[in-house]
């Protein structure tokens, strides 16, 4: 019975082969949040996966209905050891976003797990089902070493995550006591190098919207109205460039977040952000007085999504009549969520933009969330995945991208420490998802040992 023992074993689950198998069983759930279509498969994949695995582990389950029409089921789970024991929250989501058939390379396909070399590709591979996988199989080899966890263990499954995880929050508020804990260590998004673990407390929120601009009804000759009929999509563009200036620098003042303190710069400082697989990164692009890393992980960041006017796919020589675009502001702590489409009003009217209408996305976004680096949660986190690993984790005061973390922290009130398992590379969201083999079995490894050293004691206290 020793810490080396846990690592051993779930080293030896994934060397056997037996974490390749398992994995292939998750992938093969079509569970498309995204689809309508696919509804049944996120209550098959509670029931017949997740459900048995969890109760095998000796946790008692319940597969709660979604009080949201929008969202798939739940599961929360608790095995409890003792009032004196810590208590630990874990998290994942068995959802998908759309398959993309036929868009990916030849010999994949979504539903079936395909290995090449280091890669193991599938939809849900990376997120999130190799993930929550990972934490599972950690948990069993930790029980199956020392015979007990060392400590009470909280599980929510969830299946609308892809979808704005829609009614979580209601099921937080709802079940609150169920849910209490002391910590939540969960998994989701990538580390920022594969071969180096990653520790991140936090996400950026995110808010998108449509910029509309109609001015007549119907498209008209521009060799007879040239000149006398204004262009929505110059206007458009003119509009645009006021909010960002050329190099993507955010113009409006209640855009630029106030939260970026120097320890936040002490925590980002170092850290990469270019490297390895995916495209180069633009040193010259975004807040001149910023360096990359605290573009991406320490303020606001503005992209347009789409644009449309006329009919790109088939023009005419026609001046258009209406122009769209679709907008996303990623935010930061620091940034007031409420006044960010307000702030946007007041900024277009005032440069003469009164008739570009806001429209927000129906689609749910989830609030930024920032917990301290030297919050005692994560030294404990990352002390032991020191250990494990052999070398000290990259620690991000927050996710670039977007995470239900605001629901742990607001409704539950928890430290919230992620530890990823997979990689910036890993096609997420897109054809050809996969995750590392020699990554999972690393991360594998240190969720082993930071769950037995949760179970030895010496944990941070409420």
């Amino acid at each position: 019975m020793s810490r080396q023992t846990a690592i051993d074993t779930v080293t030896s689950y994934f060397d056997k082969g037996a974490f390749q198998n398992d994995l292939a069983a998750l992938v093969a759930y079509p569970t498309e949040s995204q689809n309508p279509e696919a509804a049944p498969e996120l209550m098959r994949y509670l029931e017949e996966v997740v459900q048995p695995r969890l109760t095998a582990l000796g946790v008692t389950t319940e597969i709660i209905a979604n009080p949201d029409p929008r969202g798939g089921p739940l599961l929360i789970g608790e095995r409890r050891e003792g009032d004196d024991r810590p208590t630990v929250l874990t998290y994942g989501h068995g959802d998908v976003i759309r398959a993309q058939e036929g868009m990916w390379r030849e010999g994949l396909a979504p539903f079936d797990l395909v290995e090449e070399g280091d890669r193991l590709y599938g939809r849900g591979t990376a997120d999130n089902k190799g993930q929550h996988l990972i934490n599972i199989a950690a948990l069993e080899a930790v029980l199956a070493a020392r015979g007990k966890l060392g400590f009470n263990l909280r599980v929510i499954i969830e299946m609308s995550e892809e979808v704005g995880s829609s009614g979580l929050a209601d099921v937080f508020h709802s079940y609150k006591d169920r849910l209490t804990a002391d910590v939540l260590i969960a998994s989701d998004g990538p580390r920022l190098q594969p071969e180096v673990p990653t520790v991140f407390m936090g996400s950026r929120g995110g808010v998108s919207f449509d910029l509309v601009l109609t001015l007549r009804e119907g498209a008209h000759h521009s060799g007879n109205w040239g000149g006398l009929l204004a262009d929505p999509a110059t206007i458009m563009a003119h509009a645009l460039a006021t909010i960002v200036d050329r190099r993507g620098q955010i113009q409006i003042a209640e855009w630029r977040p106030d939260s970026l303190t120097d320890d936040i710069r002490a925590a980002l400082h170092g850290l990469p952000v270019a490297g390895g697989e995916g495209p180069s990164v633009d040193v010259d692009w975004g807040e001149e007085s910023l360096t990359p890393a605290e573009r991406v992980y320490g303020w606001n960041s503005f992209a347009v999504l789409a644009m449309t006017s006329g009919v790109p796919e088939a023009p005419v020589n026609a001046i258009s009549d209406t122009a769209r675009a679709t907008c996303q502001l990623r935010y930061v702590v620091g940034t007031e969520p409420e006044d960010i489409l307000p702030a946007l009003r007041r900024h277009l009217d005032a440069h003469g933009f009164e008739a570009i209408e806001i429209r927000p996305h129906d689609r749910g976004f989830f609030a930024a969330t920032r917990l301290d680096p030297k919050h005692p949660w994560v030294r404990f986190v990352t002390s032991s995945i020191e250990e494990t690993a052999g070398q000290p984790p990259h620690v991000l005061p927050n996710l670039a991208g977007s995470l239900p973390n605001d629901s742990f922290v607001d409704i539950l009130g928890l430290p919230t420490v992620w530890v990823p398992h997979s990689y910036r590379g890993c096609s997420q969201h897109a054809p050809n998802e996969h995750v590392l083999k020699s990554l999972s079995r690393d991360a594998l490894r240190v969720m082993a040992g930071l769950f037995w050293d949760i179970g030895e004691g010496g944990t941070p206290k409420a």
